[in-house]
């Protein structure tokens, strides 16, 4: 079964000047040189062109043409499987957000754990493992 990548994740393997660069890409090496395929979402590659454009966020941040660019090769890799939302995958978005009374901070990540979810992903790869946890149904890698 396929991993499915965070954002957190692919902008510490992506950006050069993030502190936790050189271990996420590490981890990047061994996750594209493993059997199981990685699973993207076209919402994690949207928060990561927001993110690596943000001025506040980075020093030297990405030209929207480059972090498009970078998404690009992302969703068009061999190794990548392509997990689009659901009718499914928004239902339980919605409901996890009400039973576990998350708030509005919490969207994105929820919304991505449904997806993956309901694709049967339950193996995340995150920088940010508290995001997950709480709903006590995936494996986490981390770097």
């Amino acid at each position: 079964m396929a991993k499915g990548l965070d954002t957190t994740f692919l902008v510490e393997a992506e950006v050069v000047g993030h502190p936790a660069h050189a271990e996420s890409r590490g981890l990047l090496h061994e996750l594209i040189g493993g059997q199981e395929p990685l699973a993207l979402t076209p919402q994690v590659l949207a928060e990561f062109v927001h993110v690596v454009t943000d001025p506040r966020r980075f020093e030297h941040p990405l030209e929207i043409g480059q972090a498009l660019t970078r998404a690009a090769l992302w969703w068009e890799g061999s190794e990548i499987t392509h997990v689009l939302p659901s009718a499914e995958s928004t239902d339980l978005f919605l409901r996890w957000m009400a039973e576990h009374q998350l708030g509005r901070k919490r969207l994105l990540d929820t919304q991505l754990a449904a997806t993956y979810y309901c694709a049967g992903i339950r193996t995340i790869v995150t920088t940010n493992a508290r995001d997950y946890t709480v709903f006590g149904c995936f494996t986490l890698i981390q770097p």
